[in-house]
Protein backbone atom coordinates (compact mmCIF):
# COMPACT_ATOMS: atom_id res chain seq x y z
CA UNK A 1 0.00 0.00 0.00
CA UNK A 2 1.46 4.04 -0.45
CA UNK A 3 1.08 6.53 1.67
CA UNK A 4 -2.95 7.45 0.67
CA UNK A 5 -3.67 3.56 1.18
CA UNK A 6 -4.18 3.01 -2.05
CA UNK A 7 -3.50 -0.44 -3.98
CA UNK A 8 -0.72 -0.33 -5.86
CA UNK A 9 -1.12 -3.14 -7.90
CA UNK A 10 0.26 -4.51 -11.07
CA UNK A 11 3.89 -3.83 -10.20
CA UNK A 12 6.17 -6.96 -8.90
CA UNK A 13 6.58 -7.91 -5.72
CA UNK A 14 10.35 -6.61 -5.60
CA UNK A 15 8.65 -3.07 -6.99
CA UNK A 16 6.08 -3.45 -4.38
CA UNK A 17 8.56 -3.71 -1.66
CA UNK A 18 10.69 -1.00 -2.97
CA UNK A 19 7.69 1.49 -2.70
CA UNK A 20 6.77 0.62 0.47
CA UNK A 21 9.50 1.22 1.60
CA UNK A 22 9.79 4.75 0.58
CA UNK A 23 6.72 5.71 0.13
CA UNK A 24 5.79 9.33 0.85
CA UNK A 25 4.97 10.74 4.65
CA UNK A 26 0.80 12.43 4.65
CA UNK A 27 0.44 16.12 3.54
CA UNK A 28 -1.08 18.69 5.48
CA UNK A 29 -2.93 19.62 1.98
CA UNK A 30 -4.83 16.72 2.23
CA UNK A 31 -8.68 17.62 2.63
CA UNK A 32 -8.46 21.08 1.62
CA UNK A 33 -11.01 21.05 -1.48
CA UNK A 34 -9.48 23.69 -3.58
CA UNK A 35 -11.03 24.39 -6.73
CA UNK A 36 -9.05 22.22 -9.54
CA UNK A 37 -8.14 23.22 -12.78
CA UNK A 38 -6.84 21.06 -15.36
CA UNK A 39 -5.79 22.18 -18.75
CA UNK A 40 -4.16 19.58 -20.74
CA UNK A 41 -2.83 20.46 -24.21
CA UNK A 42 -3.18 18.17 -27.77
CA UNK A 43 0.46 17.62 -29.25
CA UNK A 44 2.48 20.37 -27.47
CA UNK A 45 5.68 19.19 -26.88
CA UNK A 46 7.55 19.97 -23.59
CA UNK A 47 10.04 21.88 -25.77
CA UNK A 48 7.03 24.12 -27.14
CA UNK A 49 7.21 26.47 -24.14
CA UNK A 50 9.26 29.68 -23.66
CA UNK A 51 10.76 28.49 -20.69
CA UNK A 52 11.84 25.15 -21.48
CA UNK A 53 14.58 26.59 -23.62
CA UNK A 54 12.09 27.27 -26.95
CA UNK A 55 14.16 29.95 -28.47
CA UNK A 56 11.05 31.23 -30.97
CA UNK A 57 8.26 30.50 -29.40
CA UNK A 58 6.48 33.18 -27.50
CA UNK A 59 4.23 31.95 -24.23
CA UNK A 60 4.60 34.85 -21.57
CA UNK A 61 1.15 33.49 -19.83
CA UNK A 62 2.81 29.90 -19.44
CA UNK A 63 6.55 31.19 -19.37
CA UNK A 64 4.11 33.00 -16.10
CA UNK A 65 2.64 29.93 -14.56
CA UNK A 66 5.71 27.88 -14.70
CA UNK A 67 7.39 30.58 -12.71
CA UNK A 68 4.58 30.91 -10.30
CA UNK A 69 4.31 26.64 -10.15
CA UNK A 70 5.86 23.87 -8.88
CA UNK A 71 7.40 22.65 -11.24
CA UNK A 72 7.85 18.48 -11.77
CA UNK A 73 10.58 18.38 -13.70
CA UNK A 74 10.58 14.73 -14.83
CA UNK A 75 6.82 14.61 -15.20
CA UNK A 76 5.41 11.80 -17.88
CA UNK A 77 2.34 10.57 -19.90
CA UNK A 78 1.44 8.30 -22.57
CA UNK A 79 2.96 8.44 -26.13
CA UNK A 80 -0.30 9.21 -27.75
CA UNK A 81 -3.45 11.45 -26.58
CA UNK A 82 -6.35 8.71 -25.59
CA UNK A 83 -3.99 6.81 -23.60
CA UNK A 84 -2.73 9.82 -21.67
CA UNK A 85 -6.17 10.86 -21.35
CA UNK A 86 -7.19 7.45 -19.59
CA UNK A 87 -4.31 7.50 -17.69
CA UNK A 88 -5.28 10.54 -15.93
CA UNK A 89 -9.20 9.82 -15.28
CA UNK A 90 -8.42 6.63 -13.98
CA UNK A 91 -5.16 6.64 -12.29
CA UNK A 92 -4.00 3.54 -13.80
CA UNK A 93 -2.23 2.37 -17.01
CA UNK A 94 -4.48 2.87 -19.97
CA UNK A 95 -3.91 -0.81 -21.43
CA UNK A 96 -5.82 -1.81 -18.10
CA UNK A 97 -8.27 0.18 -18.87
CA UNK A 98 -8.97 -1.13 -22.46
CA UNK A 99 -7.17 1.82 -24.23
CA UNK A 100 -4.58 0.57 -26.58
CA UNK A 101 -5.48 2.85 -29.87
CA UNK A 102 -6.93 6.47 -30.66
CA UNK A 103 -9.17 4.43 -33.29
CA UNK A 104 -11.18 1.66 -33.86
CA UNK A 105 -13.07 0.65 -30.97
CA UNK A 106 -9.68 0.56 -29.02
CA UNK A 107 -10.18 4.23 -27.70
CA UNK A 108 -12.81 3.61 -25.46
CA UNK A 109 -12.45 3.27 -21.78
CA UNK A 110 -13.71 0.32 -20.17
CA UNK A 111 -17.39 1.20 -18.80
CA UNK A 112 -15.92 -1.14 -15.32
CA UNK A 113 -13.38 1.68 -14.66
CA UNK A 114 -13.69 4.73 -11.38
CA UNK A 115 -13.00 8.04 -12.83
CA UNK A 116 -11.35 10.91 -10.82
CA UNK A 117 -14.69 13.23 -11.94
CA UNK A 118 -16.81 10.66 -10.18
CA UNK A 119 -14.73 10.92 -7.39
CA UNK A 120 -14.47 14.21 -6.67
CA UNK A 121 -18.76 14.54 -7.01
CA UNK A 122 -18.60 12.07 -4.04
CA UNK A 123 -16.53 14.79 -1.99
CA UNK A 124 -18.98 17.51 -3.16
CA UNK A 125 -17.47 18.88 -5.97
CA UNK A 126 -19.20 19.70 -9.33
CA UNK A 127 -17.57 18.68 -12.51
CA UNK A 128 -17.04 20.03 -16.03
CA UNK A 129 -15.35 19.27 -19.29
CA UNK A 130 -14.55 22.00 -22.27
CA UNK A 131 -13.02 20.06 -25.57
CA UNK A 132 -11.50 17.21 -26.37
CA UNK A 133 -12.76 13.81 -24.40
CA UNK A 134 -11.38 10.89 -26.81
CA UNK A 135 -12.35 7.94 -24.51
CA UNK A 136 -15.47 6.71 -26.36
CA UNK A 137 -18.26 8.64 -28.57
CA UNK A 138 -21.20 6.14 -27.81
CA UNK A 139 -23.48 7.58 -25.19
CA UNK A 140 -22.25 5.02 -22.76
CA UNK A 141 -18.90 6.51 -23.03
CA UNK A 142 -19.48 10.38 -22.78
CA UNK A 143 -18.21 12.32 -20.11
CA UNK A 144 -21.59 13.34 -18.43
CA UNK A 145 -21.94 9.25 -18.14
CA UNK A 146 -18.71 9.22 -16.34
CA UNK A 147 -18.86 12.00 -13.69
CA UNK A 148 -18.74 15.42 -15.85
CA UNK A 149 -22.23 17.07 -14.84
CA UNK A 150 -21.17 19.67 -17.53
CA UNK A 151 -19.85 18.34 -20.75
CA UNK A 152 -19.05 20.56 -23.87
CA UNK A 153 -16.70 18.46 -26.31
CA UNK A 154 -15.90 17.43 -29.86
CA UNK A 155 -15.58 13.68 -30.91
CA UNK A 156 -13.62 11.12 -32.04
CA UNK A 157 -9.38 12.73 -31.23
CA UNK A 158 -10.36 16.14 -33.46
CA UNK A 159 -12.77 18.20 -34.71
CA UNK A 160 -13.55 16.92 -37.94
CA UNK A 161 -12.28 13.41 -37.59
CA UNK A 162 -14.03 10.03 -38.84
CA UNK A 163 -12.70 6.35 -38.72
CA UNK A 164 -14.63 3.55 -39.77
CA UNK A 165 -16.81 2.26 -36.25
CA UNK A 166 -17.80 4.71 -33.56
CA UNK A 167 -15.28 7.57 -33.81
CA UNK A 168 -15.76 10.39 -35.56
CA UNK A 169 -16.76 13.68 -34.99
CA UNK A 170 -19.82 15.64 -36.10
CA UNK A 171 -20.22 15.76 -40.16
CA UNK A 172 -18.19 18.66 -41.54
CA UNK A 173 -16.60 19.85 -38.55
CA UNK A 174 -14.40 22.64 -39.01
CA UNK A 175 -11.28 24.40 -35.92
CA UNK A 176 -13.68 28.13 -36.46
CA UNK A 177 -17.68 28.02 -35.84
CA UNK A 178 -17.46 24.06 -34.53
CA UNK A 179 -20.53 21.92 -33.73
CA UNK A 180 -20.37 21.06 -30.11
CA UNK A 181 -22.12 18.48 -28.11
CA UNK A 182 -23.00 20.48 -25.20
CA UNK A 183 -24.50 17.52 -22.47
CA UNK A 184 -25.73 15.62 -24.85
CA UNK A 185 -27.12 18.18 -27.58
CA UNK A 186 -25.39 19.62 -30.32
CA UNK A 187 -24.82 23.50 -30.29
CA UNK A 188 -23.36 25.47 -33.11
CA UNK A 189 -20.64 27.89 -31.89
CA UNK A 190 -18.41 30.98 -33.06
CA UNK A 191 -15.16 31.44 -32.88
CA UNK A 192 -11.91 29.81 -33.18
CA UNK A 193 -12.17 26.26 -31.00
CA UNK A 194 -9.96 26.97 -28.82
CA UNK A 195 -11.17 30.36 -27.54
CA UNK A 196 -14.61 28.28 -27.60
CA UNK A 197 -13.55 25.62 -25.47
CA UNK A 198 -12.35 28.36 -23.15
CA UNK A 199 -15.01 30.39 -23.26
CA UNK A 200 -17.28 27.80 -22.31
CA UNK A 201 -15.20 26.90 -19.55
CA UNK A 202 -15.25 30.54 -17.81
CA UNK A 203 -18.24 30.97 -18.12
CA UNK A 204 -19.13 27.63 -16.19
CA UNK A 205 -16.76 28.26 -13.54
CA UNK A 206 -18.25 31.67 -13.29
CA UNK A 207 -22.04 29.74 -13.00
CA UNK A 208 -20.93 27.57 -10.35
CA UNK A 209 -18.17 29.38 -8.16
CA UNK A 210 -19.21 30.24 -4.37
CA UNK A 211 -21.51 26.99 -4.54
CA UNK A 212 -19.20 24.14 -4.34
CA UNK A 213 -15.70 23.44 -5.19
CA UNK A 214 -15.48 22.68 -8.96
CA UNK A 215 -13.41 20.51 -11.19
CA UNK A 216 -12.49 22.07 -14.59
CA UNK A 217 -11.12 19.96 -17.26
CA UNK A 218 -10.32 21.95 -20.23
CA UNK A 219 -8.57 20.09 -23.38
CA UNK A 220 -8.20 22.08 -25.94
CA UNK A 221 -7.86 19.75 -29.11
CA UNK A 222 -4.95 22.58 -30.60
CA UNK A 223 -2.00 22.21 -31.55
CA UNK A 224 -3.25 19.01 -32.66
CA UNK A 225 -3.30 18.94 -37.03
CA UNK A 226 -5.02 19.87 -39.25
CA UNK A 227 -2.47 22.89 -38.42
CA UNK A 228 -5.32 25.57 -38.36
CA UNK A 229 -5.12 28.71 -36.71
CA UNK A 230 -6.57 32.45 -36.78
CA UNK A 231 -3.90 34.43 -38.94
CA UNK A 232 -3.02 37.03 -36.61
CA UNK A 233 -1.20 34.19 -34.54
CA UNK A 234 0.30 32.59 -37.81
CA UNK A 235 2.03 36.11 -38.78
CA UNK A 236 4.13 36.13 -35.25
CA UNK A 237 5.94 33.51 -36.52
CA UNK A 238 6.13 33.50 -40.43
CA UNK A 239 9.11 34.54 -41.09
CA UNK A 240 11.10 32.64 -38.65
CA UNK A 241 10.10 28.96 -39.21
CA UNK A 242 8.27 26.91 -42.13
CA UNK A 243 4.59 27.47 -42.42
CA UNK A 244 3.48 24.57 -41.00
CA UNK A 245 5.44 25.08 -37.39
CA UNK A 246 4.39 28.91 -37.36
CA UNK A 247 0.74 27.70 -37.54
CA UNK A 248 1.53 25.13 -34.87
CA UNK A 249 3.11 28.05 -32.71
CA UNK A 250 0.81 30.04 -33.68
CA UNK A 251 -1.79 27.46 -31.79
CA UNK A 252 0.33 27.51 -29.18
CA UNK A 253 0.26 31.09 -28.80
CA UNK A 254 -3.20 31.11 -28.85
CA UNK A 255 -3.61 28.56 -25.99
CA UNK A 256 -1.01 30.85 -24.18
CA UNK A 257 -3.34 34.08 -24.34
CA UNK A 258 -6.49 31.80 -23.82
CA UNK A 259 -4.62 30.83 -20.04
CA UNK A 260 -3.90 34.31 -19.48
CA UNK A 261 -7.28 35.13 -19.49
CA UNK A 262 -8.06 32.13 -17.56
CA UNK A 263 -6.08 33.08 -14.39
CA UNK A 264 -6.59 36.67 -14.95
CA UNK A 265 -10.46 35.73 -14.16
CA UNK A 266 -9.74 33.73 -11.43
CA UNK A 267 -8.23 36.37 -9.83
CA UNK A 268 -10.85 39.02 -10.62
CA UNK A 269 -13.26 36.21 -8.83
CA UNK A 270 -11.44 35.95 -6.20
CA UNK A 271 -10.75 32.79 -6.82
CA UNK A 272 -7.09 32.74 -7.31
CA UNK A 273 -6.08 31.44 -3.99
CA UNK A 274 -8.65 28.67 -3.81
CA UNK A 275 -7.67 26.99 -7.11
CA UNK A 276 -4.76 24.61 -8.37
CA UNK A 277 -4.31 24.90 -11.41
CA UNK A 278 -2.55 22.25 -13.09
CA UNK A 279 -1.07 22.39 -16.82
CA UNK A 280 0.05 19.85 -18.77
CA UNK A 281 0.63 18.32 -22.24
CA UNK A 282 -0.99 15.10 -23.51
CA UNK A 283 2.11 13.55 -25.92
CA UNK A 284 5.60 13.87 -26.90
CA UNK A 285 6.01 17.01 -29.20
CA UNK A 286 5.09 16.91 -33.08
CA UNK A 287 5.75 19.59 -34.99
CA UNK A 288 7.95 21.87 -33.24
CA UNK A 289 10.43 19.33 -32.54
CA UNK A 290 12.38 20.08 -35.71
CA UNK A 291 13.20 23.52 -33.88
CA UNK A 292 13.47 22.34 -29.80
CA UNK A 293 12.45 19.50 -28.06
CA UNK A 294 14.89 20.16 -25.18
CA UNK A 295 17.51 17.83 -25.86
CA UNK A 296 15.58 15.05 -25.93
CA UNK A 297 15.29 11.75 -28.15
CA UNK A 298 11.87 10.94 -29.42
CA UNK A 299 8.55 12.34 -30.64
CA UNK A 300 4.48 11.40 -29.98
CA UNK A 301 4.03 7.88 -30.51
CA UNK A 302 7.66 6.65 -29.34
CA UNK A 303 8.78 4.98 -26.22
CA UNK A 304 11.97 7.33 -25.15
CA UNK A 305 12.23 10.10 -22.98
CA UNK A 306 10.95 12.90 -25.53
CA UNK A 307 7.25 10.80 -26.30
CA UNK A 308 6.21 10.70 -22.73
CA UNK A 309 7.72 13.56 -20.77
CA UNK A 310 5.44 16.62 -20.04
CA UNK A 311 5.09 19.80 -18.46
CA UNK A 312 3.85 19.27 -14.92
CA UNK A 313 2.86 22.98 -13.70
CA UNK A 314 0.82 23.15 -10.28
CA UNK A 315 -0.07 26.63 -9.46
CA UNK A 316 -1.40 27.15 -6.16
CA UNK A 317 -0.67 31.00 -4.82
CA UNK A 318 -0.40 30.96 -1.38
CA UNK A 319 -0.29 27.79 -0.44
CA UNK A 320 2.55 26.20 -3.06
CA UNK A 321 5.80 27.71 -2.78
CA UNK A 322 7.17 27.91 -6.83
CA UNK A 323 10.00 25.60 -7.08
CA UNK A 324 11.90 22.22 -9.10
CA UNK A 325 11.10 19.08 -8.35
CA UNK A 326 13.25 16.37 -9.86
CA UNK A 327 11.56 12.93 -8.78
CA UNK A 328 9.82 10.59 -11.42
CA UNK A 329 6.28 11.65 -11.51
CA UNK A 330 3.58 10.77 -13.82
CA UNK A 331 -0.33 11.29 -14.63
CA UNK A 332 -0.87 8.23 -12.98
CA UNK A 333 -0.28 10.26 -9.83
CA UNK A 334 -3.20 13.00 -10.65
CA UNK A 335 -6.36 10.42 -9.54
CA UNK A 336 -4.61 10.41 -6.01
CA UNK A 337 -3.64 13.73 -5.95
CA UNK A 338 -7.02 15.04 -6.59
CA UNK A 339 -8.76 12.69 -4.45
CA UNK A 340 -6.52 13.41 -1.37
CA UNK A 341 -7.09 17.51 -2.19
CA UNK A 342 -10.84 16.67 -1.88
CA UNK A 343 -10.72 14.00 1.00
CA UNK A 344 -12.50 11.75 -1.10
CA UNK A 345 -13.00 7.83 -0.70
CA UNK A 346 -11.48 5.88 -3.36
CA UNK A 347 -13.56 2.77 -4.71
CA UNK A 348 -12.06 -0.57 -3.76
CA UNK A 349 -12.30 -1.67 -7.44
CA UNK A 350 -9.93 1.32 -8.88
CA UNK A 351 -6.58 -0.07 -7.83
CA UNK A 352 -4.48 2.57 -8.85
CA UNK A 353 -1.68 3.30 -9.80
CA UNK A 354 -0.36 6.21 -9.05
CA UNK A 355 0.85 8.15 -5.95
CA UNK A 356 -0.62 11.40 -4.26
CA UNK A 357 1.81 14.27 -5.11
CA UNK A 358 1.19 16.29 -2.40
CA UNK A 359 3.75 15.44 -0.09
CA UNK A 360 6.34 16.37 -3.41
CA UNK A 361 4.54 19.60 -4.28
CA UNK A 362 5.31 20.74 -0.33
CA UNK A 363 8.36 19.26 0.09
CA UNK A 364 10.63 17.77 -2.60
CA UNK A 365 13.03 16.58 -0.02
CA UNK A 366 10.30 14.06 0.89
CA UNK A 367 10.91 10.55 0.86
CA UNK A 368 9.49 9.31 -2.39
CA UNK A 369 9.09 5.72 -3.77
CA UNK A 370 11.56 4.36 -6.63
CA UNK A 371 9.36 3.28 -9.01
CA UNK A 372 8.48 1.80 -12.09
CA UNK A 373 6.18 3.01 -14.85
CA UNK A 374 5.94 1.25 -17.99
CA UNK A 375 5.44 2.63 -21.52
CA UNK A 376 3.81 1.20 -24.37
CA UNK A 377 2.76 2.52 -27.28
CA UNK A 378 0.15 0.21 -28.40
CA UNK A 379 -1.13 0.82 -32.10
CA UNK A 380 -0.89 -2.82 -33.11
CA UNK A 381 -2.94 -3.77 -36.07
CA UNK A 382 -6.38 -5.49 -34.85
CA UNK A 383 -6.30 -8.47 -33.26
CA UNK A 384 -2.33 -8.69 -33.02
CA UNK A 385 -2.19 -7.84 -28.97
CA UNK A 386 0.62 -10.58 -28.58
CA UNK A 387 2.54 -9.80 -31.59
CA UNK A 388 2.56 -6.60 -30.08
CA UNK A 389 4.53 -7.16 -27.02
CA UNK A 390 7.83 -5.81 -27.39
CA UNK A 391 6.72 -3.50 -30.03
CA UNK A 392 7.85 0.25 -28.75
CA UNK A 393 8.28 -0.51 -25.05
CA UNK A 394 10.41 1.62 -22.34
CA UNK A 395 10.40 0.38 -18.82
CA UNK A 396 11.36 3.53 -16.54
CA UNK A 397 12.97 3.15 -13.37
CA UNK A 398 15.43 5.80 -11.48
CA UNK A 399 17.74 7.13 -14.17
CA UNK A 400 17.01 3.76 -16.37
CA UNK A 401 15.43 3.53 -19.14
CA UNK A 402 14.94 0.48 -20.73
CA UNK A 403 13.24 0.19 -24.26
CA UNK A 404 12.23 -2.02 -26.87
CA UNK A 405 11.52 -1.14 -30.55
CA UNK A 406 10.83 -4.69 -31.43
CA UNK A 407 11.85 -8.22 -30.45
CA UNK A 408 12.95 -8.38 -27.44
CA UNK A 409 15.86 -6.15 -28.32
CA UNK A 410 16.49 -4.06 -25.59
CA UNK A 411 18.19 -0.67 -25.20
CA UNK A 412 19.03 0.61 -22.34
CA UNK A 413 19.88 4.44 -21.41
CA UNK A 414 21.04 6.44 -18.15
CA UNK A 415 19.34 9.51 -18.50
CA UNK A 416 21.01 11.59 -15.90
CA UNK A 417 24.44 10.92 -17.56
CA UNK A 418 22.79 10.77 -21.42
CA UNK A 419 19.04 13.03 -21.72
CA UNK A 420 19.74 12.70 -25.07
CA UNK A 421 19.71 8.58 -24.91
CA UNK A 422 22.38 8.33 -27.06
CA UNK A 423 24.67 5.84 -25.61
CA UNK A 424 23.36 1.90 -25.23
CA UNK A 425 24.58 0.65 -21.80
CA UNK A 426 22.23 -2.66 -22.68
CA UNK A 427 25.68 -4.65 -23.22
CA UNK A 428 27.46 -3.12 -20.63
CA UNK A 429 24.54 -3.11 -17.78
CA UNK A 430 23.30 -6.57 -18.58
CA UNK A 431 21.52 -6.63 -14.71
CA UNK A 432 19.93 -3.54 -15.11
CA UNK A 433 18.30 -4.85 -18.20
CA UNK A 434 17.06 -8.39 -16.60
CA UNK A 435 15.66 -6.73 -13.56
CA UNK A 436 13.25 -4.45 -15.50
CA UNK A 437 13.07 -6.95 -18.66
CA UNK A 438 11.67 -9.68 -15.68
CA UNK A 439 9.12 -6.44 -14.26
CA UNK A 440 8.01 -6.12 -18.11
CA UNK A 441 7.41 -9.83 -18.82
CA UNK A 442 5.07 -9.61 -15.24
CA UNK A 443 3.52 -6.75 -16.45
CA UNK A 444 2.71 -8.03 -20.05
CA UNK A 445 1.25 -11.13 -18.32
CA UNK A 446 -1.11 -9.39 -15.75
CA UNK A 447 -1.77 -6.76 -18.46
CA UNK A 448 -3.00 -8.96 -21.11
CA UNK A 449 -6.32 -10.23 -20.01
CA UNK A 450 -7.64 -6.19 -19.91
CA UNK A 451 -7.51 -5.42 -23.41
CA UNK A 452 -11.24 -5.62 -23.77
CA UNK A 453 -11.68 -3.69 -26.60
CA UNK A 454 -9.34 -5.48 -28.92
CA UNK A 455 -11.97 -7.01 -31.11
CA UNK A 456 -14.95 -4.91 -31.10
CA UNK A 457 -13.93 -3.49 -34.02
CA UNK A 458 -15.49 -6.19 -35.58
CA UNK A 459 -19.18 -5.85 -34.33
CA UNK A 460 -18.94 -1.96 -34.96
CA UNK A 461 -21.69 -0.07 -36.10
CA UNK A 462 -21.98 1.37 -39.54
CA UNK A 463 -22.09 4.95 -38.44
CA UNK A 464 -20.22 7.16 -36.20
CA UNK A 465 -22.19 7.61 -33.22
CA UNK A 466 -21.67 11.49 -33.34
CA UNK A 467 -22.94 11.78 -36.58
CA UNK A 468 -25.89 9.53 -36.11
CA UNK A 469 -27.10 11.75 -33.47
CA UNK A 470 -26.46 15.00 -35.62
CA UNK A 471 -28.46 13.82 -38.17
CA UNK A 472 -31.29 12.77 -35.79
CA UNK A 473 -31.46 16.72 -34.38
CA UNK A 474 -30.74 18.41 -37.62
CA UNK A 475 -31.80 16.53 -40.24
CA UNK A 476 -29.93 14.44 -43.05
CA UNK A 477 -27.80 13.56 -44.37
CA UNK A 478 -28.11 16.15 -47.46
CA UNK A 479 -27.26 19.19 -48.95
CA UNK A 480 -28.31 21.45 -45.95
CA UNK A 481 -25.36 19.79 -43.80
CA UNK A 482 -22.14 20.81 -43.75
CA UNK A 483 -20.36 19.33 -45.69
CA UNK A 484 -17.51 16.64 -45.22
CA UNK A 485 -14.20 17.97 -44.15
CA UNK A 486 -10.89 17.18 -46.73
CA UNK A 487 -9.01 13.86 -45.89
CA UNK A 488 -12.03 12.01 -43.77
CA UNK A 489 -14.07 9.06 -44.63
CA UNK A 490 -17.44 9.21 -46.19
CA UNK A 491 -20.35 11.50 -44.60
CA UNK A 492 -22.89 9.57 -45.58
CA UNK A 493 -24.46 6.38 -43.30
CA UNK A 494 -23.45 2.80 -43.91
CA UNK A 495 -20.51 3.34 -45.97
CA UNK A 496 -17.93 4.47 -43.70
CA UNK A 497 -14.48 2.71 -45.59
CA UNK A 498 -12.59 0.37 -43.69
CA UNK A 499 -9.73 1.77 -42.20
CA UNK A 500 -6.14 -0.27 -43.30
CA UNK A 501 -4.36 -1.11 -40.78
CA UNK A 502 -1.01 1.21 -39.12
CA UNK A 503 1.99 0.21 -37.82
CA UNK A 504 1.77 0.66 -34.36
CA UNK A 505 4.57 3.78 -34.18
CA UNK A 506 6.53 5.15 -35.65
CA UNK A 507 8.04 8.97 -36.89
CA UNK A 508 4.62 9.98 -38.15
CA UNK A 509 1.32 9.08 -35.86
CA UNK A 510 -2.34 10.06 -36.41
CA UNK A 511 -5.08 10.28 -34.42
Amino acid sequence: MNAAGLTLGWLSLAAVAVAAESAPARSSLAGRKPNIVLILTDDQGYGDVGRHGNPVIKTPHLDRLHDESVRLRDHHVSPTCAPTRCSTMTGRHEFRSGVTHTIWERERMSLKATTIAQVLKSAGYTTGVFGKWHLGDEDAYRPYRRGFDESFIHGAGGIGQTYAGTCGDAPGNKYFDPVVLHNGTFVKTSGYCTDVFFGQAAQWIESVRGRQPFFAYITPNAPHGPLICPEKYEALYKDQVKPDVAKFFGMITNIDDNVGRLLTRLKEWNLERNTLVVFMNDNGGTAGVRVWNAGMRGTKGTPYNGGTRTCGFFRWPGTLAPRDVDQLTAHLDLFPTFAALAGASIPEGAKLEGYSLLPLLENPAVPWPDRFLVTHVGRWPNGKASEGKYAHVSIRRGVYNLVSQSGPKWELYDLKADPGEKQDLAAERPEVVKGLADVYEQWWAETLPCLENENAWQTAPQVNAFKEQYWKQYGGPGPNNAPPQAGTNSERPGKPPAEKPRKPAGKKTKK
